[in-house]
């Protein structure tokens, strides 16, 4: 039902391995009639290093299920030279008149064994197919294998893989080809930097050529100078400030040390620990709130929907993180915009938030014990806005650095006080097709028809 043929699912692999598409498509070709096509053909995208030591015995347990080559260990082979030449070899194939290459293509849908990060890099990925008119894009699937897992409890794929693994893969692979696809907004994050420091660019950012940086409209007569800009997708969220932070300290420590981070749990305790060491909770309680606060390095502008004109937001002084929401999970599951009754939508001009409505919940955490309400839903966060784009302007003073983060792959921004650093973002004109793991969560989510 799921498995490619093996002269495809080799050619395949071998293809992204060598990023080449012709070659292996031509030694790959049939020489007679060709062969049937699976009913439901299925690829894994495996990250051994998510889940503690559960990511390889996974990779090994799927690999004896549907095949080696149909299994693919992040590692070794890139999303970006699956879709590029992988998929480029059956397009081959498929134009050289195999039949079974063409229905592959045509019906693959794709796993991803891994966390938030993980499923986004694939997913921007697969974006590329849109850009180069490569129809249809294959649908993912998620076997959560994260910390938080937010993209796979919001498409019902549950918040971590259970520990009876081994007999819940092949159920796993069946729900991905059964499972109705629904849609999900993506947007784009474009980052305009002057000339600085190298950034360590996580999996989810790349750097596009070098551009003439314009200044902001507070140095419009200066001469504009040599810059950096870097492009991203996120699915689920952007934020800036203290957790941001967080959670790069977090990464750092675990790619250090990774025989303290073997499970989910013990990811969390040290996510919570590192969050102390960082004045995530101790600041405030020993100066003025608004010590650290974003609104000393930020200016928020928005375009609300069906609007063309940008439009300056307050961002309030005890703010110390920033986020952006697409969807309604955050930080492990939680809501942290909460459910506002329609009397309170009507009052701030806010409308009920769904993952497909081309707008994004704009709110901010204060201390680290507003936070931590926030995240056991005793309170909501502050709400701060709803936004269709977001233009970002931000300026060091005595900061240097400012932390930021897209879907759980958090980076260090330099940042002057001579020049705005500049974040925009803006929504997809496509939206990224995902697989609900529950049946029931496609009621509440856009079905794709």
């Amino acid at each position: 039902m799921v498995e490619i043929p093996s002269r495809i699912a080799t050619a395949m692999t071998v293809a992204a391995m060598t990023k080449d598409a012709d070659g292996p498509a031509y030694l790959a070709a049939p020489a007679g009639e060709g062969t049937n096509p699976p009913e439901a053909p299925v690829v894994v995208f495996v990250n051994s290093r998510s889940g503690g030591r559960h990511g390889l015995m996974l990779k090994d347990r799927l690999q004896m299920l549907i095949g080696k080559d149909q299994v693919y260990d992040l590692s070794c082979v890139k999303p970006d030279d699956f879709v590029q030449y992988g998929l480029g070899c059956l397009e081959t194939l498929a134009s050289l008149g195999d039949l079974c290459a063409k229905s592959i293509r045509e019906k693959l849908r794709i796993m991803v064994a891994g966390g938030d990060g993980t499923v986004g890099w694939v997913l921007g990925s697969l974006a590329e197919l849109h850009t180069q008119n490569r129809t249809p894009v294959p649908p993912i699937g998620i076997i959560p294998l994260g910390t938080g897992n937010d993209l796979s409890r919001s498409f019902g794929w549950g918040g971590s893989f259970p520990f009876t693994w081994r007999t819940t893969v092949k159920n796993s692979i069946h729900r991905a080809v059964t499972g109705p696809v629904c849609h999900l907004d993506s947007w784009e994050v474009v980052i305009s930097v002057p000339e600085l420091e190298p950034i360590d660019l996580p999996h989810c950012l790349r750097q596009l050529d070098d551009h003439i940086y314009i200044q902001d409209g507070d140095n419009e007569e200066q001469s504009p100078l040599r810059g950096s800009c870097y492009k991203g997708v996120f699915y689920n969220y952007f934020s800036v400030g203290m957790d941001a932070q967080v959670a790069y300290g977090f990464h750092h420590l675990r790619d250090e040390k990774p025989y303290i981070a073997q499970s989910p749990i013990a990811n969390k305790l040290i996510y919570t620990g590192y969050g102390c060491t960082q004045g995530w909770f101790m600041t405030p309680c020993m100066t003025d709130a608004s010590f650290r606060g974003l609104k000393n390095i930020l200016r928020l502008y928005i375009k609300r929907f069906n609007s063309t004109e940008w439009e300056q937001i307050h961002v309030p002084k005890s703010v110390r993180a920033i986020v952006a929401l697409n969807l309604h999970s955050y930080g492990g599951g939680r809501n942290p915009w909460g459910n506002p009754k329609p009397e309170y939508l009507e009052k701030r001009g806010f409308v009920e938030a769904h993952v497909d409505d081309g707008l994004l919940e704009i709110f901010g955490l204060k201390q680290g014990w507003h936070a931590s309400f926030v995240m056991v839903e005793l309170i909501p966060a502050k709400h701060i806005t709803q936004a269709a784009a977001i233009r970002l302007e931000m300026r060091g003073g005595e900061w240097r650095d400012a932390y930021m983060q897209m879907d759980g792959e958090p980076w260090k921004q330099p940042i002057t006080g001579e020049f705005s650093t500049t974040v925009i973002i803006n929504r997809m004109p496509f939206q990224s097709l995902l697989i609900a793991g529950d049946v029931s969560v496609h009621h509440h989510l856009m079905p794709f028809l």
